[in-house]
Formats: C-alpha cells, structure tokens, sequence
C-alpha cells in the first residue's frame, strides 16, 4: 500500500501545533536545566530506539554546540557506551540498563530526562526509581497517553498521538526548544562576561 504522504505531513503539523500547549512546561524544564548547570549538575539522558538517538542527539548539543559559542556543558547519554550497555543487560538485566547509570553516575541536583513515545519502557521506569533515591530531578517526554511512566517523573510532557513517529518528530522539536533556553542562558553569561 502506497503510503499518503500529504495526510502523514498533515498529522504532523497538527501533533507539532499541540506543543503549544506545552509552552509553559517547556519553559519550566527549560529553567530546571539552567539551574542544575548553574550549579555545576549534569544531564543525563536516556531513551531505546528512536528515543535513543533523541537522547545522545540532546546530549551532544550541550557538550558541543547547537546554534552559537559557548563553554561545554555537561551531558551524557546513557545509550552511548555499548560496552556498559551489553554488560548490564547481560549481567543483570536490560530492565536496568539506565538504572544502573544513573546509580553510577548520578548526583543530587543533576538532572535524568527521559524519551519513551510509549511511556512503557521498563529501563525507563527503572531509571525514574533510581534518579530518585540520587536526588536527580526526573523529566519525562512521553507519548501514547504516558503509559505506566506518566506521573513517575518530576516533570512531564505527554505528546497528544498514538504514532510512535508523530510522537518523536514533537519531543525532537521540545528538545530543540530546551536547547534553545539553555544556550540563551549560557551565551547570554559569555556577553557579560565580556562587557
């Protein structure tokens, strides 16, 4: 069946517009992320599949770039490392693939956002849990009604769409607008620095 590419393109616009109503949420996050590496916290970011590459795409704006110059910041995706990954899922389980990181690597005051367009990934759930009992703030980009993840996380956004690829196409465009708050900040330190 020839896929209809015009009614694909228009569902996307419409999940795209219902981030609107994100807005203040967004912004929420957005301070929540400035005040953890404000005071020296880091990212951690996680998500399987599709939601991975969200995850290190998140991750490697911060440590590199995304629009202007400014200092590195911290951040870590937890789906980079293969030799991690293939030892917690083999020696403990992939329930705990994210948990074990965020037990590791974790820290009051740093902060664990998570994708999941099903909101039913146990690793997920798992990393959640173990962000907790470390004191790191959880977020959460959810989809499909949240599943069981919905309410677990601090803060959260659930995308109003069943398609897993609607679904990803808004928490890659939230991730760009938390990008957006946090580069404004840390650009904005630079110009005074300067002045």
């Amino acid at each position: 069946m020839k896929p209809n590419l015009e009614q694909m393109i228009l569902e996307s616009s419409v999940v795209i517009r219902s981030v609107t109503s994100d807005a203040k949420t967004i912004e929420k996050i957005g301070q929540v992320l400035i005040r953890s590496l404000e005071r020296g916290g880091k990212l951690l970011t996680c998500g399987n599949g599709g939601s991975a590459a969200d995850a290190l795409h998140m991750a490697e704006e911060l440590v590199g770039r995304y629009k202007a110059n400014r200092r590195a910041l911290p951040a870590i995706a937890l789906a980079a490392d293969a030799t991690l990954l293939t030892c917690i899922a083999n020696d403990w389980n992939f329930d705990y693939l994210f948990a074990r990181q965020v037990e590791g690597l974790g820290n009051k005051g740093d902060v664990l956002v998570c994708f999941t367009s099903s909101g039913r990934s146990p690793n997920v759930i798992q990393a959640i849990k173990a962000a907790h009992k470390k004191g790191v703030i959880t977020v959460a980009l959810l989809g499909k009604g949240g599943g069981p993840t919905k309410g677990l996380a601090g803060y959260e956004i659930i995308i109003d769409s069943r398609n897993t690829a609607r679904v990803q196409e808004a928490h890659t465009l939230i991730l760009h607008l938390l990008l957006e708050i946090v580069e404004a900040r840390f650009c904005r330190n630079i110009l005074h620095k300067l002045a």
